[in-house]
């Protein structure tokens, strides 16, 4: 009995700290500070991907915009439902997701990627070379 207690316990802790990235987030403007869109992130083949599922749109903005900048597949298509994050890894060692890509459809540039959870937000990293960009995502709660 103090055998499975213990392990109980061990795999709690382990679950604790090991937060997974799947599921909605809700991402922010680092200008504004103003939500912009939710990204619902899921493992597909040992891989994680994310993909817009709504965004939050201004008065007189298109509720359903299509990517004109995007530089790839993508050029053209409608942004909800669009694929943004690819590819990306989990590393238990350092216990973040990388070697992935990000798109930023609102200028159509692709960056390497690299996720973690910390604080029960998600911290998504973009970056070109040795400059990069760091956003927080909140989870999304549906409300």
């Amino acid at each position: 009995m103090k055998v499975s207690i213990t392990l109980l316990t061990l795999f709690a802790a382990t679950a604790l700290y090991s937060q997974s990235i799947v599921g909605k987030w809700k991402t922010i403007d680092d200008e504004s500070g103003k939500p912009r869109s939710v990204v619902e992130i899921y493992e597909k083949g040992g891989k994680y991907f994310g993909k817009i599922v709504e965004l939050y749109r201004e008065p007189g903005e298109d509720p359903d915009p299509i990517c004109q900048e995007c530089n790839d597949h993508r050029k053209g298509k409608k942004v909800i439902g669009m694929e943004i994050i690819t590819d990306l890894k989990y590393n238990k060692g350092d216990d973040e997701y990388h070697k992935g890509e990000i798109l930023d459809p609102e200028n159509g540039n692709i960056y390497d990627c690299r996720l973690w959870v910390e604080d029960g937000n998600l911290k998504v990293r973009g970056y070109l070379l040795f400059f990069y960009r760091t956003q927080t995502w909140l989870p999304y709660s549906g409300v």
